[in-house]
């Protein structure tokens, strides 16, 4: 260190008395930043200041992890939950050293814990905390200190070559570590506001994805979470009641879980591929807040004819688009624009994506035999005026709907296809006659 710089700062000067009265281990240098502050005037305010400071004082490095890229091999001789508990990211390896990314100079315990496991010479690197935290959930990916935690001596065996043995799958999920992982997954899908996750089997990796804003996103996991596969896929299937042992068959099941006070209906789908099995999951807000009508994006023309169409006493109003469109969107918020006290309104939807107040709800089972067709017979005999089909499927559903329409009732509903003309070829493919249909 530089004599002279200790002998005219007042901050080393603070800092060698705390050093010796060991008061510094947990300060980091957010915590230095208020030290400086009051022992240099405010010329040290912020936590890059502080550790530019402290870089100068120490004769260490100092980086911004701009110019870095960590070394993936070089990651995986560490631990990673001590990495993540003690914001560590191992960075390269100079002449024998290995730099390590700190905004903790003084907080050696979990240095000395990786020396103590790896036997490697290890040096400071100074960098921003928060820098460091984006860079290793990059780096580490989701579910790294989880999946570390299983180690080599898991309580389970996956015999890829014999596919017949039995594995013990069944205690697997209901390892610890599985439950926070797969919790994890979801919890930072909910978080990015992501609307499907995909969990595709490869030969050597398993790839988690989210579809975020109808573009799929790869996300970062740990290199070994291939051997944890079919735990992880069994998770799935357990919470979603369906049979674990079960591989060779596609299942459908669902998964209802609540997140900061807020209900997410999850859709799950199995099926076996070569290399095990593929799972997806839409993701769907139970109480996500419903936009105005004013906000659906439509042009001044779109939204005039929009909104007189949902004036009229009754037919049938058709939205239609590819998946993701935001066709159920769009009918619930026409739902809310003409909900009131003087009329009853009727929905069955697979599932109920949206809770309306004052509309009465109905989600299909088809498990139980309530399907679309039989749940819209039931609703007539309940006296709606506005009724919601989530979606026309077969040619019973799609001649109720039109029956109901043309007996003094409105009914909003959706089809997949790409376009009007697609509609009225699917609708004349069921039997219903084409001057039933007004185009607006």
């Amino acid at each position: 260190m530089n004599e002279t710089s200790a002998s005219t700062s007042p901050l080393q000067q603070l800092l060698d008395k705390m050093v010796a009265a060991k008061q510094l281990s947990a300060i980091d240098a957010n915590g230095l930043a208020a030290l400086g502050e009051a022992g240099t005037g405010g010329s040290l305010r912020s936590e890059e200041d502080v550790l530019r400071w402290l870089a100068r004082e120490y004769g260490l490095s100092y980086t911004t992890l701009e110019d870095v890229e960590p070394d993936r091999q070089l990651l995986s001789l560490f631990p990673a939950r001590i990495l993540l508990k003690e914001e560590l990211l191992p960075l390269r390896r100079q002449n024998g050293v290995v730099e390590v990314a700190t905004s903790r100079l003084f907080a050696t315990q979990g240095l000395d814990a990786l020396k103590t496991l790896t036997g490697l010479n290890l040096r400071p690197v100074l960098a921003p905390s928060e820098v460091i935290q984006r860079e290793m959930k990059k780096r580490l990916g989701v579910g790294a200190d989880t999946i570390d935690t299983l180690g080599e001596e898991a309580s389970f065996q996956v015999v890829d070559e014999h596919p017949e043995e039995d594995t013990d799958l069944d205690t697997a999920a209901e390892d610890a570590s599985i439950i926070r992982f797969v919790n994890q997954v979801l919890r930072d899908a909910i978080n990015l506001r992501a609307s499907d996750i995909h969990l595709e089997p490869f030969e050597h990796e398993l790839r988690i994805r989210y579809r975020i804003d109808g573009v799929l996103q790869d996300v970062p996991v740990p290199a070994q979470i291939k051997r944890f596969q079919p735990a992880i896929v069994s998770r799935v299937k357990i919470l979603s009641h369906l049979n674990i042992a079960e591989k060779r068959l596609p299942q459908d099941g669902r998964i209802k879980i609540r997140i900061d006070e807020s209900e997410v209906d999850i859709r799950v789908s199995v099926i076996p591929m070569l290399h095990g099995e593929a799972v997806v999951m839409r993701l769907l807000r139970q109480n996500a807040t419903l936009r105005g009508l004013g906000e659906l994006g439509m042009e001044s023309r779109e939204f005039d004819g929009f909104h007189r169409v949902l004036q009229i006493p009754h037919g049938i109003i058709l939205v239609t688009g590819p998946t993701g469109s935001g066709k159920t969107s769009t009918l619930y918020t026409a739902l809310n624009e003409i909900n009131d006290s003087v009329r009853k309104i009727i929905t069955i939807e697979d599932p109920v994506e949206y809770q309306i107040r004052g509309i009465t709800q109905i989600p299909v089972n088809e498990k139980k035999g309530l399907t679309f067709a039989r749940g819209l017979r039931s609703i007539l005999r309940h006296d709606p005026d506005k009724i919601l089909v989530g979606e026309i499927r077969d040619q019973e559903t799609a001649q109720i709907a039109i029956n109901s329409a043309l007996t003094g009732h409105l009914v909003f509903t959706t089809v997949h296809a790409n376009n009007v003309v697609d509609v009225l070829g699917r609708f004349l493919n069921m039997g219903v006659e084409a001057y039933n249909f007004v185009l607006r």
